[in-house]
């Protein structure tokens, strides 16, 4: 019988499966961080249970660190509180903790795969709803609620409902100046922010297959934000070349096994999807949001559209009312005062590579504020050894150290009320990056040349 990717690396998980449709599935896996591990670890200690399986766990903190002066105390007791609890609940437990100070420290979704440890074929979890990202590598990576980080630790399997299935097709050679933020952008804009409900998503074409690892972990990503389970890239020789070497992934004889098996994780020619979507490649351009959900997606020399195709336009122009823009408006020469490059959707090498390529010799406007955070140690170690941290300072961007920073108002890292933030993280919710923060969705490559011209403009004609 001919089966799809996902249909490959689900059903050789499933453990049981129970009346209903319900699937005990066995979860390769399982990463966490400070915000949704200490309810879990507490819930097993109080009904007297033990990890079943510890060396499967991997803990950082992300979310409510600063990205300043990492090696003092934490200043907000909240913050210190939640960070120290997982350290406590770690050291306690024997789960390997990678915390600050620590060389492979960084956001959860990007040491997972720089390590090693994200390996294609397997299932992922993390108690974070942008574990989806995983599935670049042809991994069945999803975020789950704390009530089933607990479920894992105590049994390493979940109870699951199968999702059904799509593929988006993208065909073609992208145009100048459009990167992975932008494709995935450009998707969720014609499928809207629940246009996935309830489906993986594999996505596939020859414009993906042409993608780095660090682009195909962007679009995928993202996948949450258009309401899907998940999203999944089959791997290639490009996932190959990634993970060789890595500290975590096999070695010598055993990674050859592993690529002969990994070759097979592919869908079959014959296979069906529940749901399939096309995109021809040369439709896509640079891509920004103008509203408070990345569904209110437009090209960048577009305008605001009339309406949103919502059952009531309320929302919508809720939506326009507090990002203070109107219909049919165009964002070119809006000028905003914050531009922050990081999150686990765009904080990898390649990422600041692209900044420092463009910033080189130029300088950011004097009104904005341009905030710089690598995704983990490794990345900020690699960056200072490519000489990028001295090509952004001097270009007046400030390289800060790893954690999910300015993507959510959990920590110091927040945009001012009223203030417009060009951000390369993956949500522009209602005070997302701080209360009252107005926050447009983009690729690295336009939140540099934002940055430097100090509004939003049509980036090709910023390009060489």
């Amino acid at each position: 019988m001919a089966k799809t990717l996902f249909d490959k690396v689900w059903d050789a998980h499933v453990v049981k499966q129970i009346e209903g449709g319900i699937d005990v599935l066995y979860i390769d896996r399982h990463l966490i961080h400070e915000v949704t591990s200490p309810q879990a670890f507490a819930e097993l200690e109080a009904r007297g249970l033990e990890l079943f399986r510890r060396d499967k766990i991997v803990a950082t903190p992300d979310h409510n660190i600063p990205t300043e002066n990492q090696h003092l105390p934490i200043k907000d007791a909240l913050s210190r509180l939640q960070v120290d609890k997982l350290l406590e609940n770690c050291a306690k437990h024997k789960v390997e903790l990678y915390g600050l100070g620590h060389p492979f420290q960084g956001i959860v979704h990007v040491i997972g795969p720089e390590l090693g440890i994200t390996l294609p074929g397997r299932t992922m979890v993390c108690g974070d709803s942008h574990t989806s990202t995983h599935g670049a590598f042809g991994a069945i990576a999803f975020g789950i609620g704390t009530s089933q980080v607990a479920q894992v630790m105590a049994s390493q399997c979940l109870l699951q409902s199968r999702p059904k299935t799509m593929r988006i097709t993208v065909d073609g050679e992208l145009n100048k100046g459009v990167s992975a933020k932008d494709i995935i952008l450009y998707i969720i804009s014609q499928l809207t922010a629940a246009g996935g409900t309830g489906y993986f998503v594999e996505y596939a074409g020859s414009a993906i297959k042409s993608l780095s690892m660090e682009a195909r972990m962007t679009i995928c990503n993202m996948s949450i934000e258009m309401g899907a389970r998940g999203g999944m890239i089959a791997p290639d020789q490009t996932t190959f070349d990634y993970i060789k070497g890595r500290e975590f992934a096999p070695k010598g004889e055993a990674f050859e096994k592993a690529v002969a098996y990994w070759e097979t994780l592919h869908t079959d020619a014959d296979a069906t999807f529940d749901l399939e979507y096309n995109f021809p490649a040369a439709d896509i351009e640079p891509m920004i949001t103008y509203g408070t959900n990345p569904g209110m997606g437009i090209k960048i020399k577009g305008t605001i559209p009339e309406t949103l195709g919502l059952a009531s336009q309320d929302s919508y122009h809720k939506a326009l009312n507090y990002m203070g823009f109107k219909p049919g408006e165009s964002l070119l020469g809006k000028e905003i005062s914050h531009v922050f490059i990081g999150s686990c959707t765009n904080s990898r090498i390649e990422d600041l590579r692209v900044v420092a390529n463009y910033v080189k010799g130029k300088q950011r406007a004097a009104h904005v504020q341009a905030m710089i955070v690598p995704g983990s140690k490794q990345v900020e170690k690699q960056a200072i050894a490519e000489g990028l941290d001295l090509i952004l300072k001097e270009a007046g961007f400030e390289l800060r150290e790893p954690g999910c920073s300015a993507c959510l108002g959990m920590n110091e890292d927040k945009v001012p009320a009223g203030a417009y933030c060009v951000s390369t993280s993956n949500r522009n919710f209602e005070g997302r990056q701080g209360p009252g923060a107005r926050t447009l969705l983009a690729s690295p490559l336009v939140a540099a040349i934002t940055a430097v011209q100090g509004k939003i403009v049509d980036i090709t004609e910023f390009l060489n």
